[in-house]
């Protein structure tokens, strides 16, 4: 007796030690499942030609590139797939660009019509959730993870938000869900244009290893031509390598393209976004042969550069003031110094000095100010711009 009893109390206690085991899993994968969550990364396609081509019926079907006048030196913004085709590509010269494509019908750019469609595509986004963070006029990143819009289901959230893009604008988005930002961005771009991919957490330890690493955001030219140096052409030879091994290669960010190549980003979707900097710039039709014909051009630039200013609410306080000057050889520098504020005095002593540097033709100049970081926690001790012992050169 003493043996059967000893044996049906193994039992019962190896059943309740695997039932405990199988509850205690089934909740915590519920859980995690619940905590999971589901980022909509939406990109609208060529948005800038897009809505050219929207306004003008006649441009559909050509290549149409949005820009500066070739006989202004102008550059592209932006340009349609038609476009795209034969090379051209943005931040591209007009010339150039005509040069590769000469059927190409180039643009102006309209700035305010840009605006106005991007907060209508905005006014959707916020149907679904508060928590949109926009990267710039025509993409966005949206968390949608308690959203009860579709049944919850993200990638139905996607698909209603493209359709009702299209049906209110008449210009196509292409979309990403995942369950983070890096996936999500990934994604938007994987069958544009007019696509929507999903890339569910299930799929995700198939879909990352075999990942370009020149599909991973941040990593640019440079960054690519060092990876492939060093062998790496996927992110499946990124895990080869210890994260050790990475920040060597890439100080901080080899630590960040250790996480990404195992799919993780652990980045939330921020609601608020604050500039850093405003800025004007101006590429002239002839290079300004001189100093003093530079210093002409400060006034209107000031001008300029105010009105973007007064769009601003009274929380941003300037850090610094800088001035840009690409000459004629295509050469640039920057020159920035503390200053509390952007006076008119201050541009033309910061373009003398930035001036000597070339001492040529000048192509582009530019000015801007960058702001106080709120999010800082460290006092903010402000210096006054003539303080020589406190500039800031950066080249």
């Amino acid at each position: 007796m003493w043996c059967d009893y000893s044996v049906l109390t193994f039992v019962r206690q190896s059943l309740l030690t695997v039932l405990f085991i199988t509850v205690f899993s089934y909740s915590y994968y519920g859980y995690t499942l619940a905590m999971q969550r589901k980022i909509i990364h939406i990109d609208a396609d060529c948005f800038f030609a897009a809505i050219e081509i929207r306004d003008d019926p006649c441009l559909s079907g050509l290549p149409v590139a949005v820009g500066g006048d070739i006989s202004r030196r102008g550059v592209i913004a932006t340009c349609n797939y038609e476009a795209r085709r034969f090379g051209v590509h943005s931040a591209m010269s007009s010339h150039h660009a005509k040069r590769l494509c000469p059927q190409l019908i180039i643009v102006p750019s309209r700035m305010a019509a840009y605006r106005e469609a991007s907060q209508a595509m905005r006014e959707i986004f916020s149907d679904y959730t508060d928590l949109v963070e926009p990267l710039s006029l025509d993409e966005a990143y949206l968390d949608v993870s308690d959203s009860s819009g579709c049944q919850g289901s993200a990638t139905l959230m996607a698909a209603e938000i493209r359709l009702r893009v299209e049906q209110a604008l008449r210009i196509t988005v292409s979309a990403g869900v995942a369950p983070n930002k890096f996936l999500a961005k990934v994604a938007s771009d994987w069958q544009k244009p007019n696509g929507l991919t999903v890339i569910p957490p299930s799929r995700v330890e198939t879909f990352v290893p075999p990942l370009a690493v020149t599909r991973i955001h941040g990593v640019g030219k440079v960054t690519a031509q060092k990876l492939h140096r060093a062998g790496i052409e996927t992110c499946a030879d990124l895990r080869q390598r210890s994260i050790f091994e990475l920040t060597q290669l890439f100080g901080t960010f080899g630590a960040r393209l250790y996480d990404l190549s195992y799919g993780v980003d652990e980045r939330a979707v921020v609601a608020s976004r604050r500039r850093k900097s405003v800025s004007v710039e101006h590429t002239y039709g002839e290079d300004l042969p001189s100093l003093a014909a530079c210093l002409a051009k400060i006034p209107e630039l000031y001008e300029q550069l105010q009105g973007r200013l007064d769009n601003l609410d009274e929380s941003y306080r300037v850090n610094k003031a800088f001035v840009k000057i690409k000459f004629s050889d295509f050469s640039t520098t920057t020159l920035e110094r503390l200053s509390p504020k952007a006076l008119i005095c201050h541009y033309r002593e910061l373009l003398k000095e930035a001036f000597v540097r070339g001492a040529r033709p000048v192509r582009l100049l530019g000015l801007g100010v960058r702001f106080v970081n709120l999010e800082s926690n460290s006092n903010f001790f402000q210096l006054s711009l003539f303080n020589d012992n406190e500039k800031t050169y950066h080249t």
